[in-house]
């Protein structure tokens, strides 16, 4: 247990009584001790509690056996036989006690002699010179043993009587030291041998792996040249191809099939003698397994196949190609005689003087070129069998494509000739069709120049309309020939340039007949704007004049209309008239646009025909005025109809309020009615609800809002503000009568809810109380387990039913509270059901009650009758024990067959306990029945009885083989702490802070402690495991030869792990101290540095003598803080020369505390 931490006194007895438990627990024997006499510092007590101490955990276990006597001696005896023997035949050594046998130092230094004799020379000692031979011996013990110095030679061994205790205590410690260094030994031995066979092993692996990898990368080469398809591009050079491979199937291949067989059986052989000497068997790392190189090996085999077939298909390939370039030479040679012949024949040029014998040979020319383009397919094919043979690289392809191309241009060259042939025959025929379209332009315009003088305008508007438009046909046709008078200006003069090459006629011509008809068409332009001007200039006059006389005739028409004062009797009579206005405003606004329009026509032809400027004039300001008036009176008109609406609306709204208001009135006081029962009550409250949103969601407000925006002409007339003031009081008596009628439907629901729930409660209640009364407690386990899984299913019912009374009561509560008129029936059913609940509850407590104690008293039975079938097992299993022998091969059979006999022991014996722990209070619980109760235990108690009596039976049986047996109980317990101490000890926790170093060093201490403690038993079992396999050759004695074997070996390296782990843990403990003390160190020089950086030159003497004093005080603080820097890096500097692990950062740090 952790210690508390604390320096009362209170904390010091709570620690030292957790110290005496723990020794208590050990079967430390401590005789009149307590805590107080501890802490009080009785130095008798605390003396013995030493001793005590070290006697149970340092020398206790130790003991010898002589080979001249079966006599098993005491520690004491053990130990000092031990030095005897150890000492015998040095001279003037004479061990027989442990006080006066030492007081000289020889009998050390014998012991140290004996073990290591380069420590002492034994020879140069005298008797004499006690003081001497005593240091020497301790100090060498010290340094080069690690036995800590715990005698003085002075005052506690050179004396004329030495403390026994001491002595022995100081013996144990070399007895410790030189077991352990035999051990170790011995473990170098066996080290040896494994490793000679490990290193063997490894070279056998090593061999295996050079092998694997030759192989595996010869297949890998080969698969990469196989795989290649890199072949000659020529018949002969294939064939050379595919007799090199027969080569490598029949030469090279074979003995590296031999080589890959070795491997196998190389492998079986390191694999067999790995098990031969019981090593783990080697795996070959993945990549070199047998199986891997199988598989490489198919896929050499899967290489080859495909290789040849490649060979084969390239060969064919070779022989069909020499085949295809022979017809290309056979169909090239036939292509070059026609397209010469054909060559001659389009360089002849004969093409005519006019349109009709150009036509004739433009026709025949198109004949040459149809057969060009039946022709083309033959010399494609021709261009198609030379890339065949490109494509597949035939090895002459540079002679197929000379040949191919000089084709291929001849055929472009023809084809160039009879492009240029055409090009020459489409411009003469170009030429000749724009003379001709010439001709034709030239005489229709002629013709409208004569139409387009005539000087009649017309005599009225739609006679001017008229001639516009056959003007506009006439215009649409002078503009559709503009385009066509381009075209053929634009083809006429393409032939007037003067460009090197081909002319079909003299440029001049071109140029001149182009001009001729450019101008003739720009003076049939300029006639049509003329004739449109003098057409739009008589429009304009005739179409204002006409839309005045309209506007006119419309306003006087709707005067009358505007003018009238009705505005309706009614809302949809208003409404009507008001449709009726805004269609009017619509086409006023219509109309008014058009009106603007006719303005600016008349303003236009004033300032464009003067002569009718007056009439004009006079004509635009009477509209003017005409539609000023009509405006005026549109907009009153407006005016009265939404007044008149508004007052109708508000009308209309109050009297479908008031028919609303009667009608819900209605439905609110609808008398007595609440229902007759909870259904038809809850259908009338949800009637009721919607009736009250919809009184809620109605507002009157809106009414007072209409009635103050209307005019006060309109609504005192009508009595407004007094039909208002009749709505707001119906509707105040009417949200009255509706809460009044809710609170009497929530009532009579609530009566109908308690009427029904009480009935189906009591209703509940009597069926269950029946199947209660009824039921009788069975005695038998599975019909009880069938009632208690009744009874589970039977508690969600009575929560759910004490959910629904505790509605009741709380319904029936509501209503008493109010006063209603059946409270006396209401109180009745509440007591009814709550009395009936609460009997109901009793009565199934008492039934729960009663079948939990039948289902513990069966289930006691039933441990019982289990217990006692464990315990017969047990015996059965002892009593199986009879044949085995008293050798080793039968004790170690009987181990196996008693493994954890005495564990499940132990069980029965807890259980027994707890049966009768459990009967004792069944028998109190229930008299009637503690009969059967400890007539059960009483059975079980002997069935234990006959178990422990069998087991001494046969523990007495055993003799000598009981012995055995404990003494392999006791290497399997050795074997168990061996492992778990070793698992402990070689933690890899590495402290990081000083307390935290501390805590893991005093664990590491208690564990040499836990060590020492186990050394006699370790001594005990090495003696007896040697005398049980002394002269024994069997299986079993040579297995347990090796066990032991294997023990001293762990023992030993327990040791040398636990001084390694020490001296980390002490080199982590000494750097992080003196990390402590830098960071101290640190922290005094950061003072004093920023006390000396902040001194400020004095201006008064006061302020001087002060900083003089300050000075001073910090002078006297730097010379007292010297020694403490001092001392931090003498330890940093005796850190770095023991060779700390962290020696760089502990110099760095002295460098720093240095130089600062």
């Amino acid at each position: 247990p952790k210690p508390t931490r604390g320096k009362m006194r209170i904390h010091c007895l709570e620690n030292v009584d957790k110290a005496l438990q723990f020794l208590k627990e050990q079967k430390v024997h401590l005789e009149n001790m307590g805590s107080h006499d501890i802490v009080d510092g009785n130095h008798r007590l605390i003396l013995g509690l030493i001793w005590t101490i070290i006697l149970r955990f340092q020398i206790q276990d130790i003991s010898v056996q002589t080979e001249d006597s079966k006599e098993t001696r005491s520690a004491k005896d053990a130990l000092l036989l031990w030095c005897q023997m150890k000492t015998a035949g040095y001279p003037n050594v004479n061990v027989h006690n442990f006080t006066t046998s030492w007081r000289d130092g020889l009998a050390f230094n014998a012991v140290i002699h004996k073990h290591r004799p380069d420590l002492v020379d034994f020879e140069k000692l005298k008797k004499s010179n006690a003081q001497h031979n005593l240091q020497h011996a301790f100090n060498a013990a010290e340094q080069h043993l690690g036995v800590t110095k715990l005698l003085d030679p002075e005052a506690d061994v050179s004396v004329d009587q030495p403390d026994e205790k001491s002595i022995i205590t100081y013996v144990v410690s070399f007895y410790h030291y030189f077991s352990k260094m035999k051990a170790l030994a011995v473990e170098g031995k066996r080290i040896g041998k494994v490793l000679d066979s490990a290193i063997e092993a490894d070279r056998m692996v090593e061999r295996y792996e050079s092998l694997a990898s030759e192989l595996l990368e010869w297949i890998g080469r080969t698969i990469t040249a196989l795989n290649s398809r890199d072949f000659p591009n020529s018949l002969v050079g294939v064939q050379q191809q595919l007799h090199a491979f027969s080569s490598y199937r029949t030469v090279e291949k074979p003995p590296k099939f031999t080589e890959k067989g070795n491997l196998e059986v190389l492998l079986f052989t390191i694999q067999s003698k790995m098990r031969a000497n019981n090593q783990k068997v080697y795996t070959p790392r993945e990549g070199k397994l047998v199986a891997e190189i199988n598989r490489a090996w198919e896929r050499l085999e899967k290489a080859e196949h495909g290789r040849e077939l490649a060979l084969r298909d390239e060969l064919i390939r070779q022989e069909k190609l020499e085949q295809l370039a022979r017809r290309f030479d056979r169909k090239a040679a036939m292509r070059e005689t026609w397209l010469a012949e054909n060559q001659r024949l389009v360089m002849q040029d004969n093409f005519g003087a006019d349109l009709a014998a150009v036509e004739a040979a433009t026709k025949k020319h198109e004949a040459i070129e149809t057969d060009m383009a039946a022709y083309e397919g033959r010399v494609r094919a021709v261009e198609g069998v030379a890339r065949e043979l490109e494509a597949e690289r035939y090895h002459e392809v540079a002679r197929v494509v000379r040949r191919r191309d000089g084709v291929l241009q001849l055929w472009r060259r023809l084809q160039e000739l009879l492009a240029a042939r055409r090009t020459r025959l489409e411009m003469t025929l170009a030429l000749q069709r724009a003379f001709h379209e010439m001709l034709y332009t030239g005489a229709w315009m002629d013709e409208m120049k004569l139409r387009l003088l005539s000087q009649e305008c017309g005599k009225h508007l739609l006679g001017v309309e008229d001639l516009l438009q056959k003007h506009a046909l006439v215009e649409a046709d002078v503009a559709a020939q503009a385009d066509r008078v381009k075209a053929v200006n634009a083809a006429a003069l393409r032939f007037a340039e003067e460009v090197d090459g081909y002319r079909p006629c003299d440029p001049e011509v071109a140029s001149e007949r182009a001009g001729q008809l450019e101008a003739s068409y720009a003076e049939l332009c300029a006639l049509c704007a003329a004739r449109r001007a003098r057409l739009e200039e008589a429009r304009a006059l005739h179409l204002f004049l006409w839309e005045a006389e309209e506007v006119e005739a419309w306003v006087r028409q709707v005067e009358p209309l505007l003018a009238s004062e009705d505005a309706g009797h009614d809302l949809a009579a208003v409404l009507r008239l008001l449709a009726r206005h805004r269609a009017f405003e619509d086409e006023l606004s219509g109309r008014r646009a058009q009106l603007q329009q006719t303005l600016r026509l008349g303003e236009e032809e004033k300032r464009e025909a003067e002569r009718d400027a007056q009439a004009a004039r006079a004509r635009s300001a009477e509209l003017d005025k005409l539609w000023a008036s009509l405006e005026l009176a549109a907009s009153r008109r407006a005016e009265r109809l939404r007044a008149s609406e508004a007052l109708h609306q508000l009308l209309s709204d109050s009297a479908d309020v008031e028919a609303w208001a009667r009608d819900a009135s209605l439905l609110v006081a609808a008398g007595g009615d609440v229902g007759n029962d909870e259904f038809s009550t809850q259908a009338l409250a949800r009637k009721h609800r919607d009736v009250v949103e919809e009184i809620e969601g109605y507002r009157i407000d809106s009414l007072q809002e209409q009635a103050a925006a209307l005019p006060a002409s309109l609504a005192e007339p009508a009595g407004v503000r007094e039909r208002l003031r009749r709505l707001e009081e119906a509707y105040g008596e009417l949200a009255a009568l509706a809460a009044e009628r809710g609170r009497r439907l929530q009532d009579a629901l609530a009566l109908y809810t308690i009427h029904s729930e009480t009935a189906a409660c009591l209703l509940w209640l009597d069926e269950k109380s029946q199947w209660l009364d009824a039921l009788d407690i069975p005695e038998k386990l599975e019909d009880l387990e069938v009632v208690q899984h009744r009874f589970e299913s039977l508690e969600p019912e009575m929560n759910g039913l004490a959910s629904r009374v505790a509605v009741v009561n709380q319904l029936a509560r509501q209503l008493l509270g109010s006063e209603h008129a059946s409270e006396d029936d209401i109180k009745a059913k509440q007591d009814l059901l709550n009395a009936r609940w609460s009997e109901f509850r009793e009565l199934a407590e008492s039934k729960k009650e009663a079948l939990q104690a039948q289902l513990t008293l069966q289930s006691f039975q039933l441990e019982c009758h289990e217990t006692q079938a464990w315990i017969r097992e047990k015996t059965r299993l002892i009593e199986s024990t009879q044949g085995l022998g008293n050798d080793l091969a039968g004790v170690m059979a009987l181990q196996r067959k008693l493994s954890g006999m005495e564990r499940d022991l132990a069980a029965i014996e807890v259980k027994v306990g707890d049966l009768q722990g459990e009967a004792e209070r069944l028998a109190q619980h229930h008299p009637e029945r503690a009969g059967a109760v400890r007539g059960q235990l009483a059975d079980t108690a002997d069935v234990w009885g006959a178990l422990r009596g069998t087991l001494r039976a046969r523990e007495d049986s055993l003799g000598e083989a009981s012995k055995l047996q404990k003494f392999l109980q006791d290497v399997d317990d050795f074997q168990a702490w061996l492992s778990k101490t070793q698992k402990a000890v070689a933690s890899e926790d590495v402290p990081s802070t000083l307390p935290e170093a501390e805590k893991l060093l005093a664990q590491h201490e208690a564990i040499k402690n836990e060590i020492s403690n186990y050394s006699e038993d370790h001594r005990r079992m090495r003696e007896m495991g040697e005398e049980v396999t002394r002269d024994q050759s069997d299986p079993q004695h040579v297995f347990l030869r090796q066990r032991l074997q294997a023990l001293h070996t762990g023992w030993a390296e327990l040791h040398s792990m636990w001084d390694n782990r020490r001296a980390l843990l002490a080199a982590c403990h000494a750097y992080l101290a003196f990390a402590r003390d830098a960071r101290q160190a640190d922290g005094v020089l950061s003072n004093q540095e920023y006390a000396l950086s902040r001194v400020e030159m004095p201006a008064t003497l006061q302020s001087a003598e002060a900083a003089i004093k300050k000075h001073e005080e910090l002078t006297t603080s730097m010379e007292a803080n010297d020694e403490k820097v001092g001392s931090v890096l003498d330890t940093g500097r005796k850190l770095v020369g023991e060779g700390n692990f962290n020696a760089d950062k502990i110099q760095e740090k002295m460098d720093s505390i240095s130089e600062r």
